[in-house]
């Protein structure tokens, strides 16, 4: 059964596997990292735990029995019990409920652990996939968002209420 387990330095060649595995299927609906992200990975993967150290975000991985990473699911600018949710699910497990449910455990850690009570997140207009997950995990349009909030592209806010 996969895990959600918080980033961590171990995680590091597991989530470039990953990122690498699934680039050219991420690529399909949100905007390619480019190669810039994959030269660079070591240094921005350390800029993000340092940031996850600080407080300012919270990083997350799914990660199989194999340990593998099925997931990445990430809180970002925690302030003032908000946070932005972003996420993302490799091709091989896409389709069957795994980013929604993880989305919903993420909707728990954030109360439980980082004290949120809110939470928002963009998805393009053409993200079908991302639109139902978060729907299905509680989330509602709140308003559209600009292609600077999409690297370019044209869609929706969603935003989520937390229960403590």
């Amino acid at each position: 059964m996969p895990e959600l387990k918080r980033l961590h330095a171990g995680h590091a060649p597991a989530v470039l596997a990953f990122e690498l595995a699934n680039r050219t299927y991420f690529a399909a609906s949100i905007s390619d990292r480019g190669d810039d992200f994959f030269d660079q990975f070591t240094d921005r993967y350390n800029a993000l735990l340092d940031e996850q150290e600080a407080g300012s975000c919270a990083f997350y991985a799914l990660v199989a029995e194999d340990g593998s990473v099925l997931g990445r699911f990430n809180l970002y600018d925690l302030e003032d019990g908000t946070a932005r949710l972003g996420y993302r699910v490799a091709e091989q497990v896409a389709g069957r409920g795994v980013a929604t449910t993880t989305v919903r455990e993420l909707c728990r850690t954030a109360t439980a652990m980082h004290g949120l009570r809110t939470l928002r997140a963009t998805t393009s207009h053409d993200n079908a996939a991302s639109q139902k997950v978060l729907t299905k995990a509680g989330f509602v349009p709140v308003g559209p968002a600009t292609p600077a909030d999409l690297g370019g592209k044209s869609g929706t806010w969603y935003q989520r209420d937390l229960q403590p």
